[in-house]
């Protein structure tokens, strides 16, 4: 354990923003976790960097947390129970998973990041979110450097939101995830209708839970842009869920705006449908700008600053709301 100075942290987040952390260190136990912990307390944890946008250097001591290893903690003949640490590759544990037939997480394929950050802002993709098999989340108090477990109750999951994006928000480190995975008899869900399309278009009928993986890797990488080439922190915006009264004013005004129920009272809007019809898509400004492919993505094609980004991310927000009378909230976690 070897703190390091003035480190550029280009490589440690997935929007490939260059800015320095003053100090640097990077943790592969929990033992050593807790030995720095005694000592340091003002510090700035990452750990795959896929959620956040830098906007300045780093003063506070920058904990990456590479912390790997995954063990089953127990097995029957229907499911097995997995601990990961939180420094394994989300999409790396999706494949391992796979070549052992463990089901539950295929639909979350290609999701970048690491597992120590899934539980943060509850990933989901496709109809399926990661909070329908974590079982609990393994902590470290930063204050006193204990450990503590969250239920999946305790962790308080909503849509892309957790306990630890709120109340406890800066006081924990997470430093494991449980799963709970099937074994046989696997629970596919395939009704989403660009995974359906898809199956119809490779002749299967009778998919597994590598058929969906595939599948779902085949759509990301269509309208995604790969981190390593382009940087970016996948969907920038949440989804808005906005008023029926709202939506059924909208509707009135734009005829094929598409929608999701979410209550008898409110439905889901795609941000990236209301960025899109905004004019935003494809635009570039210099080093960044909003995709070409998927609107609800914005870029860093070379070397844009943070500020640049959430600058644009402002404007964008801004126009939104005076088109549709919506506010976009932002998904990433602005430094």
């Amino acid at each position: 354990m070897k703190i390091q100075q003035n480190i550029s942290l280009k490589e440690f987040n997935t929007f490939g923003i260059h800015v320095n952390a003053k100090r640097f260190v990077s943790i592969e136990s929990l033992y050593h976790l807790q030995e720095l912990l005694k000592t340091e307390k003002d510090i700035f944890v990452i750990s795959g960097g896929s959620n956040m946008l830098l906007t300045r250097d780093i003063d506070k001591l920058v904990v990456h947390i590479n912390i790997k290893g995954i063990s089953i903690d127990r097995e029957n003949e229907n499911s097995v129970h997995l601990t990961v640490n939180a420094g394994e590759n989300w999409h790396d544990f999706v494949l391992w998973c796979l070549s052992e037939d463990y089901g539950g997480i295929e639909n979350l394929s290609l999701i970048p990041g690491n597992v120590g950050t899934c539980p943060i802002q509850n990933i989901g993709a496709y109809g399926v979110e990661v909070k329908d098999v974590i079982t609990k989340v393994e902590v470290i108090e930063i204050a006193t450097g204990k450990t503590h477990t969250f239920s999946n109750k305790e962790c308080q999951f909503g849509y892309r939101n957790s306990i630890f994006k709120n109340e406890v928000k800066g006081k924990f480190i997470i430093t494991s995830v449980s799963f709970n995975l099937t074994k046989n008899a696997h629970k596919l869900n395939n009704s989403y209708g660009a995974i359906e399309k898809e199956l119809n278009g490779r002749k299967i009928t009778k998919p597994t839970i590598k058929d969906i993986s595939d599948v779902v890797i085949a759509i990301r990488e269509s309208k995604l842009p790969d981190p390593k080439k382009i940087g970016n922190s996948g969907s920038f915006f949440k989804n808005p869920v906005i008023s029926k009264n709202l939506f059924n004013k909208l509707q009135k005004k734009h005829p094929n705006i598409p929608s999701y129920p979410v209550s008898d009272t409110e439905i889901k809007v795609p941000a990236g449908w209301l960025i899109e019809q905004s004019g935003f898509k494809g635009k570039r400004y210099g080093d960044y700008g909003v995709h070409e492919k998927q609107a609800l993505v914005l870029v860093n094609y070379s070397n844009a600053s943070g500020k640049d980004v959430y600058n644009l991310a402002k404007r964008i927000q801004k126009t939104i709301f005076e088109n549709f009378s919506i506010a976009l909230e932002i998904e990433v976690n602005i430094i």
